[in-house]
């Protein structure tokens, strides 16, 4: 049976089976990066090893499969053959670049010398006018004082004007601190570059290639793709122009703004919109003020009721262990803050008391950072991780909170058998991931489970924390856009998302060879590096998924 198994594996590996996902070359998210993958061109690169004196112990199909490369396998090695050209590509790339660094410093070299022995020549020339009425003793001291700028300028010729290849290596070479210096006043004491003049340093500043600035933690307008581009285009423009044309009505209509809000939301207007689809505020727009204002002092009531009870025996375990999950959070700069620290505290707190059937779980806590995220982008305009929240006035502090608490509650009101007793939701969401993820790539589920690795190991944390673990804060707030917006989001659709999240993988997950080189990938993927884009190819792919497989389950069961 189970050589059966492995010729149907075999004659169906490259069949086009409704649903499956095929590779489109040219669109790859994120870019290739052959420095990322040095060791996937190097394998395939490398000559087949020489026959042994011993024999061989027999290898499954499967390895057999994978180590060998003939014309039936071209399709399989266009990954490889992309890289090469990727690789070659940057290597002329960098040649071209750093053979102009070379040129347009020798030829910035030459105009300063040209220049201060231009100035020298005016100065001897001003010396000796001032000069020519003195005595010889003073004709002396002018000598020794020409001798000693020329040699001063010897030393900064011999410190500058060097051989094209060590110019250029100087300014990329790091020093041990990691960093690349990039102008005079970053190089450390004692560095040979030390008496090379400032306008040298700015010439070398800027002949380096342009880098983007670092991705903030929450991006800004354009939410901030991996170019690093923080200008708002024109298309961004007019979505921001008709998200405010939507909202200023009397009556917003929910459906249209749903509509608008799938493929992201501008900051400017995510807060209300959030707050709108999430049900927390009202579509009749005289009514949301009254509403806010009942919400937050009713949110308040509870925690003059509730928050002193806190350190009872009943509750004190609760609370001790809401405690211990904070400072586990991130981001750092934002959590660790004492003043959010508190405000956490008392959100998780209350939800815990207000619902006994589930009670605080692990997981919870992560929910609520989004929501305080946004909210605070009521009120500032910097990033977060940068902005001491205490600095906010007391009134917009307590806004924040009662808010951040509302629509979490609004949030897991939803998704609550996650956190009843033994987490059934997530048990059923996870059994539906695996029987997805069947169907649409079978070589990635046979993989996994040859080095028998179960979906419950990993993905639990997927569904526990919406995904709020693997990928960066500013990704998760994308995505929470668009589960706003989808009916049902966290609860069903975040389940496509979590299929076309692992398929995306599919590349790196079939190059690991052992249970443990799995685990630490499924649980570590590099995402620090998404932006906008990534998540809007993610999203759409489940919504292909989604649109395939939701409305006929007993399609992706066996």
């Amino acid at each position: 049976m189970s050589n059966e198994g492995n010729k149907k594996q075999f004659w169906k590996r490259n069949a086009k089976v409704p649903g499956s996902i095929q590779h489109v070359y040219g669109a790859q998210h994120p870019p290739f990066d052959p420095l990322l993958h040095a060791n996937l061109i190097k394998a395939g690169n490398r000559l087949p090893p020489a026959t042994p004196g011993k024999p061989k112990k027999a290898t499954t199909f499967q390895e057999f499969e994978s180590i060998t490369s003939d014309a039936w396998d071209v399709g399989d090695d266009d990954d490889e053959l992309l890289a090469m050209a990727a690789k070659n590509l940057n290597i002329e790339v960098v040649m071209e670049t750093a053979n102009k660094v070379i040129e347009n410093h020798s030829k910035q070299q030459e105009r300063q010398r040209q220049d201060e022995a231009t100035e020298l020549e005016q100065t001897e020339e001003d010396t000796q006018e001032e000069v020519a009425e003195g005595e010889d003793g003073d004709g002396d001291e002018k000598e020794d004082e020409e001798e000693e700028e020329e040699e001063e300028l010897g030393r900064l010729g011999e410190g500058d004007v060097t051989s094209p290849e060590v110019s250029f290596a100087s300014q990329s070479s790091p020093y041990a601190d990691g960093r690349l210096v990039k102008s005079k006043s970053e190089a450390p004491i004692g560095s040979p570059k030390d008496a090379a003049g400032e306008h040298a340093g700015l010439h070398r500043q800027r002949s380096l290639p342009h880098r983007p600035p670092v991705i903030p933690l929450v991006a800004r307008m354009a939410d901030q793709n991996t170019s690093g581009t923080p200008a708002m285009t024109e298309r961004e423009a007019s979505r921001l122009d008709k998200f405010k044309q939507l909202l200023a009505g009397p009556n917003t209509e929910l459906d249209e703004l749903r509509k608008l809000s799938w493929s992201g939301i501008p900051r400017q207007v995510r807060p209300i919109t959030w707050k709108l689809l999430s049900g927390y505020l009202p579509a009749n727009a005289e009514r949301r003020e009254s509403v806010l204002q009942r919400k937050r002092q009713e949110y308040f009531g509870f925690i003059q009721q509730y928050y002193d009870s806190r350190n009872d025996e009943n509750h004190q375990d609760t609370y001790r262990q809401i405690h211990i999950d904070i400072p586990r959070m991130s981001p750092d700069s934002l959590v660790l803050q004492p003043k959010v620290t508190e405000i956490f505290e008392r959100i998780l707190f209350i939800w815990a008391i207000r619902h006994p059937a589930s009670g605080y779980v692990q997981g919870i806590n992560d929910l609520v950072t989004p929501f305080f995220v946004v909210y605070v982008f009521e009120y500032i305009e910097e990033e977060v991780e940068n902005f001491d929240v205490s600095s906010l006035q007391e009134e917009a502090l307590r806004n924040i909170e009662a808010d951040s608490f509302w629509c979490m509650s609004k949030l897991l009101d939803g998704i609550q058998d996650n956190y009843t007793f033994a987490q059934p939701g997530i048990q059923k969401k996870v059994k539906a991931l695996e029987e997805l993820v069947s169907r649409i790539d079978e070589s990635v589920h046979r993989h996994m489970q040859q080095y028998e690795v179960e979906y419950l190991q990993f993905a639990f944390r997927w569904m526990n924390n919406l995904l709020m673990r693997e990928l960066p804060l500013r990704c998760t707030i994308r995505l929470w856009d668009t589960y706003q917006a989808e009916p049902e989001g966290f609860s069903h659709f975040h389940l496509y998302v979590c299929a076309a999240f692992l398929v995306r993988w599919r590349k790196e997950i079939l190059e690991e060879g052992d249970f443990q080189g799995l685990m630490i990938l499924l649980q570590n993927l590099p995402t620090m590096h998404w932006g906008n884009e990534e998540v809007s190819v993610l999203l759409a792919e489940a919504y292909r998924l989604k649109f395939a497989f939701a409305d006929a389950p007993n399609h992706y069961k066996r």
